[in-house]
């Protein structure tokens, strides 16, 4: 059973804080409005990067939920409001093409009033996340990697490529000019001669990013909207997987989903459902025995 609305949303004509510095709340506010009702506010002059930057000056401590969950409660004790939203995001291989750069996004939704803590993820393919290390003469190589990235409707960051000198360092990169000067410039100081370039990942900064976080606003919206069949909780949805779906050849077990596991974010109830994948047996090619 995967939950269903039980009249209104209870979060209809409310707001929420949301703890960002980077215009997050163009993208992750419509979904909930449009699902929930939900308004969103962001606190002013709340510095979020002090929990972490993408290009290094201040280390993220800890894994991204827990992150999500320490900033949501920033805003919260900044807006003095018991509903609060975080994201992180989390860029690196995709784990069954290694090859291919993936997102990795977590919004979590807290409810002190109701005790909830509900964390909605999302894992896509479609981000222009790369680097590249780049001599300032070199013009045909970064001008490859400009067009695959998408610069300059996606924002690039410059530093020198053997690691981060004060002064220099140049954050959302949008004219070409300016990315040419920091090359230069960061090139100039490297211990190498080069420079570095890479995308930059903050929301604001990276389109792509964008749609990754209003696929997931929506599907946090969603499951906010279903109720737990048994307490009646908001939140109900995806928690966990069981694998090991036979192999319809050889009845081996393989890594593909054969449950779901749906589960309640304020008690303790848990259901387990079919796979999305809609499949009653996995092939042969999935399998580590009939194809090792």
């Amino acid at each position: 059973m995967s939950g269903a609305p039980s009249g209104p949303s209870p979060y209809r004509g409310r707001t929420a804080v949301l703890a960002t510095k980077h215009q997050k709340e163009a993208v992750i506010g419509p979904p909930l409005s449009t699902t929930l009702g939900l308004a969103l506010y962001v606190p002013p002059n709340l510095d979020t990067d002090a929990l972490g930057t993408f290009t290094g000056e201040v280390p993220r401590e800890g894994p991204p939920r827990s992150v999500a969950v320490r900033k949501a409660r920033m805003g919260m004790e900044a807006a003095h409001m018991s509903l609060g939203l975080a994201n992180e995001g989390s860029f690196g291989p995709f784990p069954s093409w290694p090859m291919i750069p993936a997102d990795h996004e977590i919004l979590v939704f807290l409810d002190d009033e109701l005790g909830l803590e509900v964390v909605e993820q999302w894992l896509s393919p479609e981000t222009n996340f790369a680097s590249v290390a780049v001599h300032p003469d070199d013009a045909d190589e970064l001008a490859d990697f400009l067009d695959r990235v998408k610069f300059p409707g996606h924002g690039l960051i410059v530093r020198p490529h053997s690691g981060l000198q004060e002064g220099y360092l140049w954050k959302g990169i949008v004219d070409p000019a300016v990315l040419h000067d920091a090359v230069a410039r960061a090139a100039m100081v490297s211990q190498d001669g080069l420079a570095h370039v890479e995308t930059d990942m903050r929301s604001h900064m990276n389109p792509s990013r964008q749609q990754v976080l209003a696929v997931l606003a929506r599907r946090l919206g969603e499951r906010l909207a279903a109720a737990c069949p048994a307490c009646g909780a908001p939140g109900w949805g995806l928690v966990d997987v069981v694998r090991g779906l036979a192999c319809e050849s050889c009845g081996a077990a393989t890594p593909l989903v054969k449950a779901e596991v749906f589960g309640c974010a304020r008690c303790s109830h848990q259901e387990s459902n079919p796979p999305a994948h809609g499949l009653a047996a996995a092939s042969a090619g999935d399998c580590e025995w009939c194809n090792p």
